[in-house]
């Protein structure tokens, strides 16, 4: 049998063994390196979920290799998030209620404190749905941000029509892409309008809205310099600060009010704890007939409804 020659290296060269393969990056690793960078087990699991599109489960075991444009994003993500952006601006997305909204630097952060709100929205409009169930409703978000409260009562309530409206126009960019997620016949149900609260309204709303629904600037000139740094210096400042008070946009709301809702309108407004008394005597300053304060799910005194007759 004829034998087969050994390779033979060209001249000034020697033969050479093959090198063994780098190990393998994973997930997991990638996880590891998180939690040491942030200090945080949760925003390191949620870093790499994001960026790999796959569940913690499926990565908490040996889990899939690490594609080079999925470990540029990883990376990216977790400097921002060292550098202190918040979580929800890195992760570019957050939930509210049954949405899961996109969100950016143009927008507040959804908070579950605003949750409670739309919860005391809903009972409003289920109140006079109750009183006259064949009316169409029609809820007014002023000072929309991201959309959330807008698109939750769309997207809870069947039959009622939404306006929202902002002064800023990013805002509403980031509004509207919030809206195309939500798809289908609730969609349609949802407009927005440019401008500073009720000036932004067209006036054929004029005494037909059942609700207005606001999470507006409340946080006084002085309070801001109190803010976590992690607010004050990511989210919009013209999101947070309403002006020497703190309840300059509240105010402005309720004065403008009398002339939108209609006969057994109510508005719901978010406000901090310490504003409930003032908010409560400008409501009934104002006309508003009816006036209590609902609190959070940690047991804050958080938004105002008000109701222009008592049900």
């Amino acid at each position: 049998m004829t034998s087969v020659p050994s390779p033979i290296a060209p001249a000034g060269r020697t033969p050479t063994t093959p090198l063994s393969e780098p190990p393998r990056e994973t997930w997991r690793v990638l996880y590891e390196e998180a939690r040491r960078r942030l200090a945080n087990d949760v925003e390191a699991r949620w870093l790499v979920e994001e960026a790999s599109g796959f569940s913690w489960p499926e990565l908490s075991r040996e889990g899939p290799s690490v594609a080079d444009a999925a470990r540029a994003r990883f990376t990216s993500m977790l400097e921002r998030r060292a550098a202190g952006e918040p979580l929800q601006y890195v992760l570019g997305h957050w939930s509210f209620r049954t949405l899961d909204l996109m969100v950016d630097r143009r927008v507040l952060i959804p908070r579950p404190e605003t949750e409670q709100v739309v919860e005391a929205g809903l009972v409003e409009l289920d109140l006079t749905r109750a009183s006259d169930p064949k009316r169409s409703l029609l809820a007014v978000d002023l000072g929309t941000g991201s959309g959330a409260i807008a698109l939750s009562i769309a997207a809870e309530r069947h039959g009622v029509e939404v306006w929202a409206t902002d002064q800023s126009r990013e805002a509403l960019d980031v509004a509207s892409a919030n809206l195309a997620g939500l798809g289908g016949l609730r969609a349609t149900r949802v407009r927005f309008a440019h401008g500073e609260w009720w000036s932004a309204l067209p006036e054929e709303l004029r005494g037909r809205v059942d609700l207005v629904i606001s999470n507006p600037p409340y946080v006084s000139t002085a309070e801001m310099g109190l803010l976590d740094p992690v607010i004050r210096d990511w989210e919009p400042t013209t999101a947070l600060a309403s002006g020497p008070t703190g309840l300059e946009g509240i105010e402005s709301i309720l004065a403008g009010a009398a002339g939108w809702l209609s006969p057994r309108g109510s508005a719901v407004i978010e406000i901090a704890p310490h504003q409930c008394e003032r908010a409560i005597e400008s409501a009934r300053g104002l006309g508003f007939e009816h006036a209590h304060i609902v609190q959070d799910l940690a047991g804050r005194d958080r938004a105002l409804v008000a109701r222009m007759s008592p049900r």
